[in-house]
């Protein structure tokens, strides 16, 4: 599969058309081949979402870290959705809508987009459509416009949810032309406005997942080459760094907002600790011309072009990966007491060496928040 450029063995699980043979897999493997067994060759879509809880078991039960997890569930949910794509352009051809127009490419974004998903993601997606004549938009947008809808109906029905937020491909504001997407950024990008920084950081963090993969590469180079002399827009995107405060105090104590918090020994790692991290990384990477898209290989990037240090690379890539694992680690835990997979970690669960590593690593990323303020 070329979307991924995977450099682990690993991610190739999913990369193909079908799931993989239990038979080809060693005893080494056995955890996978039992549970990738159960499934059989051959679910359907809402099966095969049911099972990933069962293939993240056989994943911890193979003792792999919380970051490759995250990222085989990412490699899982992009299969589901190049099933789903498949699925709807079928249902189309039967009923006389013929083959797609033009070229097109889905695009997942967010965590999935940057291969960091935990368990329960909703749907963010977009389309880059192929530019073609205006005079043919309503017979071309019309066809990917009932595509859109028709996949992630599908992948709501099947247990992936419908964003609440409108970011999918069935709305004309996240399914455009590439053209239109690099006027689109152009317009976000021109000035300082919360909201435009705010839906821009929804799409950059973007990965093809079915289609002409080249229509997804246009993009990034458009983001690459002109989004670093963005200046009021970039320092809008750190001004909103601001509003993601990690979970500690002015003494560098582990104490969160309990606004939402199920409990008072709750803290949302989530939404500070991992999203802040993810977002000052995503700044410099802009700043800087960086094309990755997931967190781990942009850190690597920002060290190549001399943006941070290694030290400093290891420390939050390290820092990351911690919390990808506390966070799966209480999803689980939730899952099996019945309970909704969040964003949120019982402290209580927390041994004293997991406290002070997670007061270290939010010291980190607050360091970073801090440099890529001023940057």
């Amino acid at each position: 599969m070329r979307f991924l450029h995977r450099a682990s063995p690993w991610r190739e699980l999913f990369a193909g058309d079908s799931l993989p043979d239990p038979a080809t897999l060693p005893d080494l493997l056995a955890p996978l081949r039992e549970t990738l067994a159960s499934l059989g060759p051959h679910p359907d879509l809402a099966d095969a979402h049911a099972w990933q809880s069962t293939l993240v078991e056989a994943l911890v039960r193979l003792d792999l870290p919380g970051w490759r997890i995250a990222q085989l569930i990412s490699d899982h949910n992009a299969w589901l959705y190049r099933r789903a794509i498949r699925l709807a352009e079928i249902e189309m051809r039967g009923q006389g809508w013929g083959a797609p127009p033009v070229g097109y490419c889905v695009l997942v974004l967010g965590s999935g987009g940057r291969h960091e998903s935990l368990l329960a993601p909703d749907q963010d997606n977009a389309m880059i459509i192929d530019d073609y004549p205006d005079a043919r938009h309503v017979e071309i947008d019309g066809y990917f416009q009932s595509l859109g809808e028709r996949f992630t109906a599908r992948l709501d029905a099947a247990g992936i949810p419908l964003c609440q937020g409108h970011v999918m491909a069935r709305w004309p504001m996240w399914r455009k032309r590439l053209s239109e997407w690099q006027r689109q950024l152009e317009i976000w990008s021109a000035e300082r406005r919360v909201k435009r920084v705010q839906q821009a950081n929804i799409l950059l963090d973007f990965t093809p997942v079915h289609g002409d993969e080249g229509l997804a590469e246009g993009l990034r180079d458009w983001v690459a080459e002109r989004l670093p002399a963005a200046g009021l827009f970039l320092d809008e995107m750190a001004a909103l760094l601001d509003e993601q405060p990690v979970a500690l105090d002015r003494f560098g104590r582990l104490a969160g907002s309990l606004e939402g918090a199920p409990h008072e020994r709750a803290l949302n790692l989530k939404h500070q600790a991992l999203l802040p991290l993810v977002a000052a990384v995503r700044l410099l990477a802009l700043r800087h011309g960086v094309r990755e898209t997931d967190t781990r290989r942009r850190l690597v990037a920002l060290v190549a072009r001399q943006a941070i240090d290694t030290a400093t690379c290891r420390a939050l890539t390290a820092a990351h990966g911690r919390l990808q694992g506390l966070l799966l680690s209480e999803q689980r835990r939730n899952l099996a007491a019945g309970r909704a997979a969040d964003g949120w970690v019982d402290v209580a669960h927390l041994g004293e060496d997991q406290h002070l590593l997670l007061r270290h690593d939010l010291q980190q990323i607050r360091s970073l928040q801090k440099r890529a303020r001023r940057t």
